[in-house]
């Protein structure tokens, strides 16, 4: 049984995943606040699953993009700005866990958003280029 295209473009984008570099500053702790202050504790996003899945999409579709778009070509703006939106924003939630859970809320669904939207980019890129006709086979 033949893998559906949906499999292959997502081993082919890890794989490209895989080749970008990840380096992880470690010389500074995230801010967080002892649980007896005013402000609840907040911040660790390094540690969040989310985060780190978010981070790899980003490098990821930076690593795509270089490979398989023109430089000029607009969607690649779009695809590495929907990327870092959603990898930033899992971050400003984080941080703002602290003081408004309601804006903690809202950034991760602005995260979510657009993740949402670099996924329809990619689905679009693989419908119209020379890898659907590789899935179909």
């Amino acid at each position: 049984m033949h893998p559906g295209p949906f499999c292959v473009q997502t081993r082919f984008f890890f794989r490209c995943a895989e080749q970008a570099e990840y380096k992880t500053n470690t010389s500074y702790a995230p801010y967080v606040t002892t649980s007896n202050g005013f402000i609840p504790p907040h911040g660790g996003y390094e540690n969040l699953l989310s985060f780190k899945k978010a981070k790899i999409v980003f490098d990821g579709t930076v690593v795509f993009c270089k490979r398989f778009l023109e430089k000029r070509d607009r969607t690649v703006d779009q695809m590495v700005q929907a990327a870092r939106s959603g990898k930033q924003n899992i971050v400003e939630g984080s941080l703002a866990s602290g003081t408004s859970k309601e804006t903690e809320i809202k950034l991760v669904n602005v995260a979510r958003a657009s993740l949402g939207e670099l996924l329809e980019d990619y689905h679009d890129f693989f419908a119209h280029s020379r890898f659907a006709t590789l899935a179909k086979e």
